[in-house]
Parts: C-alpha cells; structure tokens; sequence
C-alpha cells in the first residue's frame, strides 16, 4: 500500500502529533508498505528518515505526492494539503488530535470548512472525548506511545522521588493546581517533594509561586528532558502528575508514565481518563484541594500504588505502535475495498 502522511508539523520538530506520525509512519514501513510525508516543518542536520519527506511542498510537488498515493491520511486535519485530493479523488482518513473541536462560530472560516470537510471524510478521533465533537461518527483509535524508549522499569515503592510533572510550562497545564495542592497538604503536615521537568513561558511564574507558598524545598525544576534521561527520571518517581486545567484531548505523556512503573494522578476533563485506565486515578479539573487529597493517600499506601501499577502491562498493550497501525491498516484497507 502506498501511504501518504500529512502531518503539519513532524521531525525534526518534537510535540505530541510530530511522535504519532513518526512512530506510525516507522511502524507502516516495517510492515513492508511504502510511506511518504508531508510536512511544513523545514529540514535541520540530523536524523535521516527511512521514508522520504517533503517539507513545505509546492503545488506541483504536493499534486505529485497524492497522485502517487493509494490513501491520504491526515494525522490532524491541514486544509494546506488536503485540497488536491479532491480533485484526484484520493481516498482520505482524517485523524483528529483535538485542536479543532469546537463548534464553528461567527465568521471563524477555517473551523467551518474544517468541520464541513470532516463530515464528508472518514473520521478518526484519538479518544471518546474528541469524537463526541463532531457531528459525524468517528472510529476511535488511540494514539500510540514509543514503547521502545518507554520501558522496562516495575512499579518500585522504595522509589526515591515522590511526584514528578512532565509538560510545557504554560497556563492550562495547571502546574499552578499542583502546587496549590502541594501548599495545602504542607499546612497540614506533609511535604511531598515535586520535580517539574520541562520549559515554557510560565516558567519564571511558577518558580516564582513555588517560593511565595514556602515550598522551594521541596519543588525542584530541573528544564527540558528527553531521550534516556528523561526515561531514568520517571523511573525514579512514584506518581506521575497531570493536572491540566483544560480538558486533554487524550495523554500520552500518561502511557509514558505508566510505561516507566508511575502510578499517574491527571484530570478528568476530556480524553486523558481514557490514557491512564486503570493505572491511576483522576479529579476535577482544577480542584487542588482533591488533587491533593489523592496524592496524600497514594503516597501513604504503597499497597495502592503497586496495585493500580500491575494493572499498567495489559492497558499499555492497546497502545503498543505496532497494535495502533494494525487498526489503521485495517482501516485503509477497508476504504479502499
């Protein structure tokens, strides 16, 4: 099968959608199907790539791209590339990552093309919670994590670091929520120690609001990682916490977590419940005062933690890449019959 993969954004650049559509794209070629990308992300020094990509395509060489292909799937919906698959009659899956789920109002026209090309396409949502945004019925099929890089470590409750946040440092990724949390529970005698990984504008703010609430002690920031050190440093912590102020359209920060033995705390506001499953526990976006009663009562029981924890081996096998691109394969091939 010849697979072309729209993806606006993709390698060398790092984000959630940029991993999907690599480790999908990885996972199409080891199966022996050919793959190509297209992406506005510009070319950097660094890994070449086992498929080619064409980055900020012309007309001319976007045009040939689809012509070539037997399907064109969009891991999130670019109205840059899709145009000439209309006039080549290419069959389309569109995969929805969140960014567009709100309904259409006023004169936004770029949502409202969006959502009308949506209902005349077939439609993949990452969770339960972005189908329900269209009108449309969605196939649901979760995104994948890199079980390669994310592995291999067993819940451990000698483990030496208490709770650990992994994300960009901005407004609705609620770190401000975890610390309230962490202020409240240290009014009442107990002083988790919290490692913040990752960078952003925010960052200056919530250093800033660590020292105000009297926890520079115990909140420590420690930038942006990746590769094995990031790896190593979930496999430290206990509880992996997500308190997003928004409503996530899915999380595979969470299946990294639960991949490297953390118990994950997260909010309950839109698809991240569906990522954690059974390996953690969830509250209302933005209660800090039930975040932090969770948090108090999973690192006061061990026995909790390991039980939520054996649950991670068959929850993280729905999410392995090779089981999520035998669902879009299926799919392909059943829109091409």
């Amino acid at each position: 099968m010849k697979i072309l993969i729209s993806s606006h954004a993709f390698a060398p650049s790092i984000g959630g959608i940029e991993t999907v559509s690599r480790l999908l794209a990885e996972e199409f070629v080891h199966l022996g199907h050919e793959v190509t990308v297209v992406t506005q992300t510009p070319d950097r020094e660094g890994e070449r790539l086992p498929y080619p990509v064409v980055r900020q395509p012309s007309v001319g060489e976007l045009w040939r791209a689809i012509k070539w292909c037997d399907i064109f799937w969009h891991s999130n919906l670019s109205l840059r590339t899709i145009w000439p698959a209309f006039f080549l009659r290419k069959p389309i899956v569109i995969t929805h990552h969140g960014s567009y789920c709100r309904p259409s109002t006023g004169m936004d026209l770029a949502q409202r093309l969006k959502h009308a090309i949506v209902e005349r396409t077939t439609s993949v949502a990452i969770s339960r919670a972005v189908a329900a945004c269209f009108k449309t019925n969605s196939v649901v099929i979760h995104n994948p994590y890199d079980a390669r890089q994310f592995a291999g470590a067993a819940s451990d409750p000698k483990r030496p670091g208490d709770l650990i946040f992994l994300g960009r440092l901005v407004t609705e990724k609620g770190i401000d929520v975890l610390l309230q949390a962490l202020a409240l529970l240290q009014s009442r005698g107990f002083s988790p120690r919290l490692t913040i990984v990752g960078s952003g504008p925010e960052l200056s703010a919530m250093q800033q609001m660590a020292e105000k609430l009297g926890l520079r002690e115990h909140v420590t920031f420690v930038g942006a990682k990746g590769g094995t050190e990031l790896v190593s440093l979930l496999q430290e912590h206990k509880i992996l916490v997500i308190p997003s102020r928004y409503d996530e359209p899915f999380g595979v920060v969470a299946l990294e977590g639960i991949a490297c033995g953390c118990v994950v705390v997260g909010s309950s506001g839109g698809g991240l419940p569906e990522a954690i499953g059974p390996c953690g526990v969830t509250f209302p976006n933005g209660d800090a005062e039930v975040l932090g009663r969770f948090l108090e009562r999973l690192l006061r029981s061990p026995e909790e933690r390991q039980r939520l924890a054996a649950n991670a081996p068959q929850h993280l096998e729905k999410f392995r890449p090779s089981v999520v691109a035998a669902a879009y394969l299926a799919l392909f091939r059943a829109k091409l019959a």
